[in-house]
C-alpha cells in the first residue's frame, strides 16, 4: 500500500519549480504585489523561499490559496505540511517546507511587513503586466 501512495507521486518538484508554481497559482486569481523572497543565503533561514502576496477580499485570499494548490496538485502530488488561516482569512499561510507561501489581505501584509523584517533576503518582484520578474 505504501508503494502504492509513493509512485501516484507526478512529478518530483525542485525548489525551484514548487516556487514558480506558487507565483502562478498567485497570478491565475490576480494576486497583487507578487515579491519573492529568497532565504538560501540568509544565516537561520527557515525555509528556502518566502513567496508574498496580497488580494482586496477574504474571497480573493482565500481563492488565490486554493489555486496555488491546485496549480501545485495538477503537476505533482505534493500537499502544504501545514495551512494557517483559512478560518479568518486575513493572512492564509501555505507551508511547503522549502517554500513558505503568505496571501495577505493588504492592511495585514502592510502591519507584518515581512519584506522589511526578512531584509537581508534576496527579493524579486513579479510584474503581473508582463510576467518579468524584477530583482532588487
Amino acid at each position: 500500500m505504501i508503494q502504492n501512495a509513493v509512485s501516484a507521486k507526478l512529478t518530483e518538484l525542485t525548489t525551484e519549480q514548487l516556487r514558480d508554481l506558487v507565483v502562478k497559482g498567485m497570478q491565475e486569481k490576480k494576486g497583487q504585489d507578487i515579491v519573492v523572497m529568497d532565504l538560501r543565503h540568509v544565516k537561520n533561514a527557515i525555509t528556502d523561499f518566502f513567496v508574498i502576496c496580497s488580494g482586496n477580499s477574504d474571497t480573493q485570499i482565500d481563492a488565490i490559496a486554493g489555486s496555488i494548490e491546485e496549480e501545485i496538485l495538477k503537476v505533482s502530488r505534493v500537499f502544504p505540511m501545514n495551512r494557517e488561516g483559512k478560518l479568518n482569512r486575513e493572512w492564509i499561510l501555505l507551508d511547503y517546507v522549502d517554500v513558505v507561501v503568505h496571501v495577505f489581505k493588504k492592511e495585514r501584509r502592510a502591519f507584518y511587513d515581512l519584506e522589511q523584517l526578512w531584509g537581508d533576503a534576496e527579493m524579486t518582484w513579479v510584474d503581473n503586466e508582463t510576467d518579468v520578474f524584477i530583482q532588487r
